[in-house]
C-alpha cells in the first residue's frame, strides 16, 4: 500500500476517526483477499496542527495577502509529510480546503480533496442539490459551491442566519468533547433551513469533520438518512477516496 499523510489536529477527535477507518478499512479490504493472512495496515504520517493557531490565521476574501500564515501553515504541513516519505495526502479538515489551489501549491505529492470527495459521493447516489454545514467560511464559500458544481451537484449554505449560527455553536461544542444532544440540535438545524414541504429538498453535506461526531451510530458511513433526511459525511467520503488510492497498482 502507498503511505498516506495527514495533516490532522484541526480539529483532533475528527482525526481521531480518520486514523481509525482507514485502519479498519485496510484490515477488511486484506482479510477479503487472504483471510489467513496477519492484519495489514497502511503507513501513515500525522501532522497534528494547532486549531487555535490555524484560526488565528484565517484571512479575509478579497485580500489575497492576509491568507499567507494561514496558507504556510497548512502547506508546511504537508511539505513535512512529504519529506515523511508519504506517497499522497490528504487534509482531515474542511475549512482549508476553501484555500486548496493555494495551500497546496508547490507540493510534490498528490492532495485529495475532501470537496471532490465529498461531490463524487452526492453523484454516486443521485444527490443533485446539497445543504452545506460547517464553519460560517464553509458555508458562504465560493470555492466550496465551485467543486460541488464540478461534479453536477449544487451546493449551498443555510439562508436561516439562526441555521448558520446554530451550526457554528455546535462545530464549537463538538471540538470541546460536547457531544450530548448533538443529533437532535442537528435535526433542529435540518428543519430550520429547510423547513417542512420545501420542493426538492436537498440532502445535508456534513462539511465539517467535527459534526459527523453527533451521530456516532453512523459511524463509518459516507452516507445514511436520519429523520428523513439523506446526511453526506464528507469525513468517511473522503478516508474511502484515500484508500482508493493507497490500494491501487
Amino acid at each position: 500500500m502507498k503511505k498516506i499523510g495527514i495533516v490532522g489536529g484541526v480539529a483532533w477527535p475528527s482525526t481521531v476517526e480518520y486514523y481509525t477507518e482507514l485502519c479498519r478499512r485496510s484490515e477488511e479490504w486484506h482479510r477479503a483477499r487472504d483471510p489467513n493472512a496477519v492484519a495489514r495496515m497502511p503507513e501513515l504520517s500525522i501532522e497534528s496542527l494547532d486549531l487555535a493557531t490555524a484560526v488565528s490565521y484565517l484571512g479575509s476574501d478579497g485580500d489575497e495577502e492576509s491568507w499567507s500564515r494561514f496558507d504556510d501553515y497548512h502547506r508546511a504541513a504537508l511539505i513535512r509529510l512529504e519529506g515523511s516519505g508519504a506517497d499522497f495526502a490528504l487534509i482531515a479538515s474542511n475549512t482549508p480546503h476553501h484555500r486548496f489551489e493555494a495551500i497546496t501549491r508547490g507540493v510534490g505529492i498528490p492532495v485529495i480533496s475532501i470537496l471532490d470527495a465529498a461531490a463524487r459521493e452526492c453523484a454516486r447516489i443521485g444527490v443533485r442539490r446539497v445543504l452545506l454545514l460547517g464553519t460560517a467560511l464553509t458555508m458562504r464559500s465560493a470555492k466550496f459551491r465551485e467543486g460541488f458544481a464540478r461534479h453536477g451537484v449544487r451546493a449551498e449554505g443555510p439562508r436561516s442566519e439562526a441555521a448558520r449560527v446554530m451550526t457554528v455553536d455546535l462545530i464549537a461544542a463538538l471540538q470541546r468533547g460536547r457531544a450530548e444532544g448533538a443529533a437532535a440540535r442537528l435535526r433542529e438545524i435540518a428543519k430550520l433551513a429547510c423547513p417542512a414541504g420545501t420542493e426538492g429538498q436537498p440532502a445535508i453535506c456534513l462539511a465539517c469533520t467535527e459534526l459527523p461526531l453527533a451521530f456516532p451510530e453512523q459511524k463509518g458511513r459516507a452516507n445514511f438518512e436520519d429523520d428523513g433526511t439523506v446526511y453526506i459525511n464528507a469525513n468517511m467520503a473522503h478516508v474511502a477516496a484515500a484508500l482508493d488510492v493507497a490500494v491501487a497498482p
